[in-house]
């Protein structure tokens, strides 16, 4: 029969961690994190409290790692490491909810764009709620973020939105009309006196004196 540290080394060896090389803290984090899972078991709710734990204890462990002990997909975990513990207990309870069986129509556009107005620390899944408490429909995150999107109230829009427009570029200056170069002049030869005003540079007809 298995002891439990047999357990807790097999654990660590399926998930590429060498339990050698772990210092005292690690090994103790990891240890009760073992115990919790053991205790609790391996649902939905119980593996995303310990992976929001282990993802934001400062183990030192890394993402892939802690994916790995808790069989999850190293995609999945990285987007839960920006998560806060609030945004992960209301994702375990929209995903435990159900599958999606409602529809948004434009006519929430109104009251939904009133909601993150005035709740501007509200977080997706605060709209959800919001949504099925006005409407009683219940939608996936992803619907909601197409919605939002369609009519201007995702994050990046109104951020845009309320960006301070850029500064008006000066006109270019208007460059100065170039100086007619003037001809050359041969070392040794007199310089040519210019034309007189209104004449002609042609010789001029001889006029017989009366």
């Amino acid at each position: 029969m298995a002891t439990p540290g047999d357990d807790l080394a097999a654990w660590l060896a399926q998930a590429q961690i060498p339990e050698a090389k772990l210092s005292p803290d690690q090994r103790g984090v990891l240890r009760a994190a073992f115990a919790f899972q053991q205790r609790c078991g391996r649902d939905y709710y119980s593996t995303r409290l310990l992976s929001h734990f282990l993802l934001h204890a400062d183990t030192g462990l890394k993402v892939a790692q802690i994916a790995r002990l808790l069989r999850l997909s190293r995609p999945t975990a990285s987007r839960q490491q920006g998560t806060s513990s609030k945004e992960a207990v209301q994702a375990a309870h929209h995903r435990m909810a159900g599958r999606p069986y409602g529809k948004l129509l434009p006519r929430y556009a109104g009251p939904v764009a009133e909601f993150i107005l005035t709740h501007s620390d509200a977080t997706r899944y605060d709209v959800l709620a919001f949504i099925q408490r006005t409407w009683g429909v219940h939608v996936s995150a992803v619907a909601l973020h197409h919605f939002l999107k369609k009519y201007g109230l995702d994050r990046a829009t109104r951020a845009a939105a309320a960006a301070p427009p850029p500064a008006p570029v000066p006109p270019l200056a208007t460059p100065p009309a170039p100086v007619p170069a003037r001809p050359a002049v041969t070392p040794g030869q007199p310089v040519p006196a210019p034309a007189p005003p209104f004449s002609g540079r042609g010789r001029s007809t001889p006029v017989r004196s009366c």
